[in-house]
């Protein structure tokens, strides 16, 4: 039910309408859909990744564990959009940098689709700016940091224990380091 709460909630909010891009991509034997919607004010922004960055890091992040064709959704919201959805799925005031939302679909709709849906990942454009500035990171790193976080949270990843969060930080430096980006745990 999750994977249809962004498309639900923009129309029942009556948020503006995204700029969507659509981009398939390949992943050794898996195909990947990409979809990007840029939301509100965050289109034409320069701090904003091009397609083609958010393609080489969901790829990466998905290069080890896709066996089969799958979609995914990046949007990218203002703060107001993402703190209603900070609310609503998750009950906490305020805004947060990325939300995950992975596909629920029941095992008979999954069997009928060609592609699987792996769900959306919802950031929060200027809340990744602000703590790339905050954290002295570069912005293009910590953008690549919270996409594949986002992903790896669509793969079943989480953070709530200890051990989980220390497992999913590793892959996560692991994915990170070979694209050449340095551990932002690490300061």
């Amino acid at each position: 039910a999750m994977w249809f709460g962004i498309r639900w909630c923009n129309e029942s909010c009556g948020l503006t309408m995204p700029t969507n891009s659509r981009r398939s991509w390949i992943i050794p034997n898996v195909s990947l859909d990409l979809v990007i919607q840029r939301g509100g004010d965050t289109e034409n922004r320069a701090d904003s990744p091009e397609d083609e960055d958010f393609q080489t890091w969901v790829t990466a992040a998905l290069a080890e564990w896709a066996s089969e064709d799958c979609t995914v959704t990046i949007r990218l919201v203002d703060a107001a959009e993402m703190t209603d959805l900070n609310q609503q799925y998750r009950g906490k005031t305020g805004t947060t940098n990325v939300l995950s939302f992975a596909s629920e679909l029941p095992a008979e709709v999954l069997a009928e689709t060609a592609v699987r849906p792996l769900g959306d990942v919802v950031i929060c454009q200027s809340v990744v700016t602000k703590e790339a500035h905050d954290q002295g990171k570069p912005l293009r790193n910590h953008w690549a940091h919270l996409v594949i976080h986002g992903i790896l949270h669509l793969l079943g990843y989480d953070h709530i224990q200890h051990e989980e969060a220390e497992r999913m930080e590793k892959l996560e430096v692991e994915i990170l380091a070979g694209l050449g980006i340095p551990d932002p745990y690490s300061e």
